[in-house]
């Protein structure tokens, strides 16, 4: 299907705004949008954008095996655990997952939930094997995530309490980035408009714009550039290095690649005034990117072998009861 011999596989998208000629970048607080510039080979510089960020796209890539209406996996990998957090309170009720968290298993909502009485946080320390004294076995801590949550390989995590001896960090396998080249501003404006309250008088007792009265004129820029890209890496490398055989490595690369094509079909519409859309396919380093059909297909091929020797499938239902967690330090003293 494609050469996953290579430690990178890389892919790169070319980019046009969907209709028009301008788009939204992403922006940061206090910053603003995050120019840069870029170098020729004869050492000029170009202006260039950072469209859409390394952070956010690892979330657009996991999203994409996410059914937000259903609040569930997609149906191709319903097999594959993960863990779902409810409230405490209310056991029917869906709060979040590792699937949606920022910081997947490490998040604190799963970190201080419950299963079946034992709290999160110390069934995941007895489960990676961290301990005081001893040093961080990546191999064994991998085959326990693909217990708990297979994407956490994926797109990485950082167990940064301290209650977690060594605190290990899974760097991202999958990263994806979109920039743009010789791009210039493109400023614009427009006005919020109160048909009915023309005079905003005494605003001292209220009714004024801060209220949300009155016509207020405001002013946007969007950009326009020369070229837009979307570049995506693989580390094949890592998910080797983890040992975990051959067929729950492929399966991950599959999936990763699956996310990628899933993101390139699903449409690119990164905020409101940013649509993107593709103008040649894919090309990268290990052959053409397969089609979301084609990589589905090896995908159900691979998940009975691999789903076979996990100790759980599908969603492992955890309790959050919303209570201030308690001071505790490495070794369980509180």
């Amino acid at each position: 299907m494609i050469n996953a011999d290579l430690p990178r596989i890389r892919f790169e998208v070319p980019l046009r705004p969907a209709f028009g000629s301008t788009f939204q970048p992403t922006g940061f607080p206090d910053i603003g949008a995050g120019t840069f510039d870029t170098f020729t080979d004869d050492g000029s510089t170009t202006p260039s954008l950072l469209v859409e960020s390394v952070q956010s796209m690892a979330n657009r890539l996991e999203a994409t095996a996410w059914d937000h209406g259903a609040q569930q996996p997609v149906g191709l990998i319903t097999d594959l655990p993960y863990i779902r957090v409810h409230r405490g309170t209310a056991p029917e009720e869906f709060l979040t997952s590792s699937r949606l968290e920022a910081h997947r298993i490490a998040s604190a909502f799963v970190r201080e939930a419950t299963l079946d009485g034992t709290k999160m946080l110390d069934l995941i320390t007895s489960q990676l094997g961290l301990e005081n004294d001893k040093p961080l076995n990546f191999p064994a801590m991998a085959v326990a995530l693909m217990g708990l949550d297979p994407f956490v390989l994926l797109h990485g995590t950082f167990f940064n309490n301290k209650a977690w001896w060594g605190q290990p960090r899974f760097t991202r396998a999958v990263s994806a980035v979109i920039e743009a080249h010789d791009v210039r501003r493109a400023v614009s404006g427009g006005r919020k408009s109160d048909s009915v309250r023309h005079a905003l008088g005494d605003q001292s007792e209220g009714g004024g714009t801060s209220e949300g009265y009155g016509s207020v004129p405001f002013h946007r820029v969007e950009w326009t550039a020369r070229e837009i890209r979307a570049m995506f890496a693989v580390d094949t490398a890592l998910l080797r290095s983890y040992g975990l055989g051959e067929p729950r490595t492929e399966l991950l690369t599959t999936l990763a690649l699956w996310e990628i094509r899933s993101f390139l079909d699903g449409g690119l519409r990164l905020r409101t005034a940013c649509d993107l859309e593709p103008v040649a396919k894919p090309t990268g380093n290990a052959g053409d990117l397969p089609e979301r059909d084609e990589l589905a297909a090896r995908i159900a091929e691979l998940l009975p072998q691999v789903t076979a020797d996990l100790p759980t499938r599908g969603a492992i239902t955890v309790l959050w009861n919303g209570e201030k967690p308690k001071k505790k330090t490495a070794g369980g003293a509180q």
